[in-house]
């Protein structure tokens, strides 16, 4: 039992021959798995790229936290550097540079995320494809779930109690409608092209049952239904493909040609789970830097510090052709298809 001022008993070690003997099909599995989204990488005409993990900035969206880290040179200067969030800048830089069809499998850090779904470090698959659009991404998302269930036996994906064929065509629904169906939410009338109704999605979420702070921004607020009576009920019985996000959720991605009030933004869910974020990306290195100095700026007014803007990475978006991108979290689907409880078991050394 823990109390006031005791610490939950700590886990024991992973190398531990019976915890270890417990997680070993998961780690077999998970690397049956990765072979085979090689070759289906390799299939498809992709160049598999290995991103260097120091960066300049971790990532500029306000709610992710990096690791920094001093790197001291030969001359005696030092500088900050920070272990990426995701590949992204590196690889939009390498598209820049010429590459067509790019992949990667990426250790990534995030600060303070820990839990049954989430680990200070954790693997990203990501991939682009240059000048094409960013619905292709849904095929890829397919074959590649379709991929892991195969590779681990499995006919379902499966997590606390849901199921989910991978066979089956994903449903797809806007945001929009997501919010109308699951929430009562008209989540098109919060939004306008010169800025969004904070108070209008206040009352929404005072209605739903939830707690608003006079600080939470409309983001906030739109956070707070998508997790609480959103993600809860997408990906059951087929996978969800959740299109066209609110383009303020959207730092990365270009607006729609239909609605400037929507992006080019899909994440993949099965059994209430994210798997994946998708983009039609971005390649207006100037409004690419107004973003990224807005979400700073609601950085700082949040957490009290902001980090730095990759120059390098904004000068080669001016050159970066037309592109899709998405980052896909192999342990989630590696523990939806293995039907792990916990991501650590499927992690060969988790952080302690």
């Amino acid at each position: 039992m823990t109390g006031p001022g005791r610490k939950a008993p700590a886990a024991p070690p992973f190398w531990r021959a019976d915890i270890h003997a417990d997680r070993r099909p998961f780690l077999l599995a998970r690397g049956k798995i990765m072979a085979a989204w090689r070759s289906w990488f390799a299939a498809q005409g992709f160049l598999e790229a290995e991103p260097g993990i120091l960066q300049v900035s971790p990532g500029n969206e306000a709610h992710i936290a990096g690791f920094a880290t001093q790197i001291d040179d030969p001359d005696g200067q030092s500088r900050m550097l920070y272990l990426h969030s995701s590949p992204e800048f590196a690889l939009k830089k390498l598209l820049a540079a010429g590459e067509e069809r790019l992949f990667a499998v990426s250790k990534v850090f995030r600060n303070g995320e820990r839990g049954a779904l989430h680990h200070p470090e954790f693997t990203m698959l990501e991939w682009y494809r240059a000048r094409a659009p960013y619905h292709d991404l849904i095929a890829d998302c397919a074959a590649l779930a379709q991929a892991a269930a195969r590779a681990a036996r499995a006919s379902r994906l499966v997590w606390r109690g849901s199921e989910c064929d991978p066979f089956a065509p994903p449903e797809v629904l806007t945001v929009a409608q997501a919010f109308a169906r699951h929430a009562g939410v008209d989540l098109d009338a919060t939004l306008a092209a010169h800025g969004e109704d904070r108070k209008g999605l206040a009352g929404e979420a005072r209605r739903l049952g939830l707690r608003v702070s006079v600080d939470d921004s409309w983001s906030d607020l739109f956070s707070k239904i998508l997790s609480a009576f959103v993600e809860p009920k997408l990906g059951h019985g087929r996978m969800c493909v959740l299109d066209r996000y609110p383009a303020c959720e959207a730092t990365l991605a270009q607006r729609t040609g239909d609605d400037p009030r929507h992006a080019e933004r899909f994440e993949l869910y099965a059994c209430g789970v994210e798997l994946a974020n998708a983009f039609g990306e971005l390649t207006d290195a100037g409004e690419q830097r107004r973003r990224f100095e807005a979400e700073m700026a609601e950085r700082h007014r949040i957490y009290g510090g902001a980090y730095p803007l990759d120059e390098d990475f904004l000068a080669a978006l001016a050159h970066m052709p037309p592109a899709s991108g998405i980052a896909l979290g192999v342990d989630r689907l590696v523990m939806l298809a293995c039907g792990a409880t916990h991501i650590t078991q499927t992690l060969w050394t988790p952080v302690p």
